[in-house]
């Protein structure tokens, strides 16, 4: 680096060799062509090599960022000359396509190379340009397809196999809008696809999980589509049980199991959205919470035989009540909506929770104070309402199926 330009070589090779602008390719021999191909695997481990030891000979994290910025920038600029050189390039000169191919592909390689090594030095936030957006989908879509053919006969999960490469293979597809990409989004997909590359199914299988599963949580895969499987998932291997101590005893393990998966700070399929362990974590702690209140409503201890006949119906009024898994302030939300919305009718919003209300327990709460809910209804913190937003979601997709 120390001043010198060390894309020299590409350089000269795109904007003037290959250039139809500038210079005649058809000239090109093919001697020329098998020499430039050999040469541009070297370069590409040479140029990889030099980046390396030029961040970490910096001391300054300015100087770092300013660095590869402009690495990251340049080569952005030589592919976008690059893609219009191939462009021009005539079918019927394979070797000259290839060798356009070749040189895509370096440059391509090169800036996931920055973008997997160096993303915290570089604006992920910013658009990626379209040039750049086409070749790398392309890119994308060619090891998706060869990923496709692998995984189908080494992956047994088949809906979450299928929900991943529905979402890669919409990423990757013409768009049918100009949605803005970003470079975390770039770089999400790269990162994704590299690690499914390298997935393997493990012959003794211990963990619950499988390793596709493991892969995504750790990834913060936080697709809807994802998230309502593995629920699904998890619900139906616990309903197979019979008695509540049995299915209290396979969410608690299932529970265990998720815990003890990592999780990469900072990665987020969809970054807006809520984080997929988080998520989990709380319909773990729900479900938990459920069961127990099961377990309490129908386990009674043996009582004497004086038993008093007050305590009998007291204990018959506990079980006359509805549980939902909702938190107050959630439940509190989606009675004042259908208040508001004339979906429940009455003299007044206190009515409704007047009425309502003292008829509910939650998962924390056995006695619930309609006037408290109420209140609460008004000042309801975000994660309360994207929790009550995706309940009444998965209430019209049930409703759908019947």
């Amino acid at each position: 680096m120390c001043g010198r330009y060390t894309l020299e070589w590409l350089d000269s090779l795109i904007t003037i060799s290959l250039n139809p602008a500038k210079n005649d390719v058809s000239t090109i021999t093919d001697e020329q062509i098998k020499t430039a191909i050999a040469r541009i695997a070297d370069e590409k481990e040479r140029l990889q090599s030099l980046l390396k030891n030029h961040v970490f000979g910096l001391t300054k994290e300015k100087q770092i960022e300013l660095f590869l910025k402009q690495y990251h920038s340049a080569l952005i600029i030589l592919l976008d000359q690059a893609s219009v050189n191939r462009k021009y390039i005539s079918v019927k000169e394979p070797a000259l396509n290839q060798l356009a191919t070749e040189i895509i592909t370096c440059l391509d390689e090169l800036l996931s190379f920055i973008e997997l090594r160096f993303s915290t030095y570089l604006c992920l936030d910013e658009r990626v340009p379209v040039t750049y957006l086409s070749v790398t989908k392309k890119e994308l879509k060619l090891r998706l397809n060869k990923l496709k053919a692998k995984l189908n006969k080494q992956i047994m999960n088949g809906k979450a196999k299928d929900i991943v490469f529905n979402t890669l293979y919409s990423f990757v597809n013409p768009p049918k809008d100009n949605y803005p990409v970003t470079f975390q989004e770039v770089l999400y997909v790269k990162e994704l696809l590299k690690e499914l590359e390298a997935l393997k199914e493990p012959v003794d299988k211990k963990n619950i999980y499988s390793s596709l599963d493991m892969l995504l949580i750790y990834l913060n895969f936080n697709s809807k589509d994802y998230k309502d499987y593995l629920t699904q998932y998890i619900a139906d291997k616990i309903n197979a049980y019979e008695s509540i101590s049995a299915k209290m005893d396979c969410l608690l393990f299932h529970y265990k199991e998720f815990n003890q998966m990592h999780r990469k700070a900072g990665t987020a399929l969809y970054p807006q959205q809520i984080d997929l362990k988080d998520e989990f974590s709380n319909w773990f702690t729900q479900e938990i919470f459920y069961l127990e209140k099961k377990l309490h409503l129908y386990i009674v201890p043996l009582r004497d035989k004086t038993e008093n006949i007050k305590e009998k119906t007291l204990v018959e009024n506990e079980k006359s009540k509805v549980l939902c898994i909702l938190s107050t302030d959630q439940t509190g939300l989606i009675l004042r909506a259908a208040d508001e919305l004339k979906v429940l009718i009455a003299r007044s919003m206190n009515e409704v929770f007047k009425t309502i209300v003292p008829n509910l327990s939650t998962p924390y709460k056995e006695n619930l104070s309609y006037d408290s809910m109420r209140s609460k209804s008004y000042t309801a913190e975000e994660r309360d309402k994207k929790i009550a937003i995706e309940t009444l979601e998965k209430i019209i997709k049930k409703i759908k199926e019947y």
